[in-house]
């Protein structure tokens, strides 16, 4: 019986050779890749922030049974947490200005930006563009972290601390807190910090009036002044 490869008109195809090794095929003992289109979920880490699963567990339902709130949905909660450290003296001297944010960048775990001069002012020696300050904004994960270290471990290492005063409210629901010092916060190493700096915190929230965000900031643990 005649072989059907030599019959006439018909060829016989090559088998496919295999891929070279980095072309198409890892080698042998890498990592996987990653899937196309996935990326690292946005976040400080692995661990959901505890002050964040509070208040949806606890504190929202709290906040429903004592204002009489309709649904969920009408509770005030965190916006934003905006921090901002004044260097005046960043003006003549670049190198305290890398100071100020690389403490700024300790404490809130996000890289600042550094705040300009609108305008000259020739009584305060001040250039528009000069480098005055640096700030930072919170949002999400490190929003809720930062606010659980701030309540429960850099106030309480202000001394004589009794309680952060309860006027520091705008009127719209956006409560301002300002700290003398940096070295309440446990990031900062004593001996690696230059000069003793003060900030401002303004903690944004979603109520409409004082007494709505005075009464989700108690539940998250503000200790305010009787």
């Amino acid at each position: 019986m005649a072989n059907p490869a030599s019959a006439p008109g018909t060829t016989k195809k090559p088998a496919p050779k295999p891929a070279p090794a980095g072309k198409g095929q890892p080698k042998k003992g890498d990592a996987a890749a990653p899937p196309v289109g996935k990326t690292r979920p946005k976040g400080t880490g692995e661990v959901a922030p505890r002050l964040r699963d509070r208040f949806r567990a606890t504190i929202v339902p709290a906040l429903m049974k004592e204002r009489s709130y309709a649904n969920p949905f009408a509770v005030p909660r965190l916006e934003k947490i905006v921090i901002n450290m004044g260097v005046g003296e960043g003006r003549d001297n670049a190198k305290i200005m890398d100071f100020a944010t690389a403490d700024l960048r300790a404490i809130s775990g996000q890289r600042p930006i550094v705040t300009r001069a609108k305008k000259s002012i020739a009584n305060f020696k001040l250039r528009e563009g000069v480098p005055i300050g640096a700030k930072v904004t919170l949002r999400g994960a490190r929003m809720y972290e930062f606010l659980d270290r701030l309540v429960n471990v850099a106030l309480p290492r202000v001394r004589d601390f009794k309680g952060v005063p309860p006027k520091g409210f705008d009127g719209r629901g956006n409560y301002a807190l300002g700290l003398r010092e940096q070295l309440i916060f446990p990031e900062i190493v004593y001996d690696k910090v230059d000069k003793v700096r003060g900030m401002d915190i303004n903690i944004v929230t979603t109520a409409q009036t004082d007494e709505e965000a005075k009464a989700l900031l108690t539940h998250l643990g503000m200790p305010f002044r009787e």
